[in-house]
């Protein structure tokens, strides 16, 4: 293939890169990677193991000397995210990615780039190809279904690891090591919605602009969510003029911050679609004096068509789903003070649909703090009691607790300090990482987490600064030599 990225080194890291970008992989769409991935191994004749799930282990020789050193285990997800901007045209079933660079940035056209975590496939199957690379033995494990709840990493077989030292790749700033992280589910609730083919005047409103994001890495930047604001609206609408909801899409995944919202409203009158039209348009106004400041791009589209017969939800259920979600807690529910305001527990309404007779709400809690979760449950339950939702909960995993004592981050430490003479940053994050599910799994398992820059996760705008992953690189090869040579 015609590689897009030149002048960076090692060569190898990023012509893998350009390869994966090129399969699609999705969440839940993995045997094109996984595949890929087994042939790799074969072709260079790596012991491997791959499960049903997609999910791969590749093992590595120890360089001359290193035999008898512990084993190592480098772990990163395979699956991305698939957003796009609403006027892109691309099948992420099928179509690879359109990668350029830009300023030293690498981008995709109009989507989501999957360096999050594309990155640490890359950076692996870089570490297993060299062959002049001092390392101990090294076991890389490649998982699935990270995105959508961790799903791999808790069905993979855990007695096919032996190494006790383990390097998560997923971590998103360069400099900084990760050692704690939040657990989270997936809570859905659903209803079956009622309704009749009426005739009336459509009123569709667009909501978009927003940042949007990670649901645990940019909580605490407090963006809007676009679910949120569409409820908002059509309360005020409902307040004032003879409606029923037609149709509501907002947001496509429940660990993103949703960015864009679709609605559909039907007035009884066209004297009613003029009161309807008349809060719309001041609570627009009050909605960009707030969100502008922070989010400029932010905007509702709106559109007044002619009348037309079609389905409409009946105005109780219109109005059950609107109260829902205007009732519905979301963003950070909790902080920690003595950390500078860490985030402690959140929850993201990832997704808010009534379309097709069924009514569909679905959060993405995390919290460090067991009991904090089960609270965070107990109140999105009584929230769908309260209206009617079948309440179902899927995806869950454990947070990971700090350890006292870590080997695997003191040698980071210290190959950090002599490599750049500054300070690795040691923090904790709000987002769910697979290393407390290998914790929880594995006895005695010391792990760290760690990576390059990423920016914009999640989102059509993620970039990936190539030297970063340069100078990440630089320090993951000389981790490696010292657990070698120590």
């Amino acid at each position: 293939m015609e590689f897009k990225i030149e002048g960076y080194e090692p060569k190898m890291l990023f012509h893998f890169f350009e390869e994966i970008s090129s399969i699609p992989r999705g969440s839940g769409n993995e045997k094109g990677i996984s595949d890929y991935l087994v042939d790799f191994a074969t072709k260079r004749n790596l012991e491997y193991y791959q499960d049903k799930d997609f999910n791969v282990i590749i093992k590595k020789q120890a360089s001359v000397g290193a035999e008898n050193k512990p084993a190592v285990m480098l772990q990163g997800h395979v699956d991305m995210v698939c957003e796009k901007r609403v006027d892109v045209e691309h099948d992420f079933m099928k179509d690879g990615l359109k990668l350029y660079v830009k300023d030293g940035m690498l981008m995709a056209d109009g989507t989501t780039l999957g360096a999050d975590n594309g990155i640490a496939v890359a950076l692996m199957l870089t570490v297993l190809d060299d062959n002049n690379l001092k390392n101990p033995p090294l076991e890389c494990v490649f998982t699935t279904g990270e995105e959508i709840g961790l799903l791999g990493a808790v069905a993979l077989d855990k007695t096919k690891i032996s190494a006790r030292t383990m390097i998560n790749l997923d971590s998103e700033e360069e400099g900084v090591a990760t050692v704690s992280c939040a657990g989270g589910l997936r809570y859905t609730g659903s209803k079956e919605i009622s309704g009749e083919i009426k005739k009336g005047v459509i009123l569709k409103i667009e909501v978009s602009g927003l940042l949007g994001g990670h649901s645990g890495m940019d909580i605490d930047k407090e963006r809007n969510n676009a679910n949120i604001l569409m409820a908002r609206i059509i309360y005020k609408i409902m307040k004032v003029a003879d409606c029923n909801i037609v149709s509501f899409e907002g947001g496509t995944k429940d660990n993103a911050i949703p960015r864009e919202c679709k609605a559909q409203i039907m007035f009884s009158s066209l004297e009613e679609a003029k009161k309807g039209e008349n809060a719309l348009n001041s609570i627009i106004e009050l909605l960009k004096s707030e969100i502008c400041p922070y989010e400029a791009d932010f905007k509702v589209e709106t559109l007044l068509t002619e009348e037309k017969e079609c389905f409409a939800v009946s105005k109780e259920d219109s109005n059950s789903f609107i109260n829902a979600i205007r009732l519905a807690p979301n963003g950070i529910r909790s902080r920690n003070i003595n950390m500078n305001g860490f985030v402690v527990t959140s929850l993201n309404l990832g997704i808010a649909q009534l379309k097709d007779s069924e009514a569909k709400l679905i959060f993405a809690p995390r919290s460090s703090v067991a009991s904090l979760q089960e609270d965070t449950k107990e109140v999105l339950g009584i929230l769908f009691d309260t209206f009617g939702f079948e309440k179902s909960i899927d995806g869950e995993y454990p947070g990971w607790s700090y350890a006292e004592k870590s080997p695997v981050r003191d040698v980071f430490c210290n190959v950090y300090k002599n490599l750049f003479d500054k300070d690795l940053r040691i923090e904790a994050i709000h987002a769910g990482l697979e290393c407390g599910l290998f914790s929880d799994a594995i006895d005695n398992i010391d792990a760290i987490a760690v990576g390059p820059d990423i920016y914009g996760c999640h989102t059509p705008d993620e970039r990936l600064p190539l030297d970063s992953v340069e100078r990440f690189y630089k320090l993951l090869s000389s981790v490696l030599e010292y657990m070698s040579e120590n």
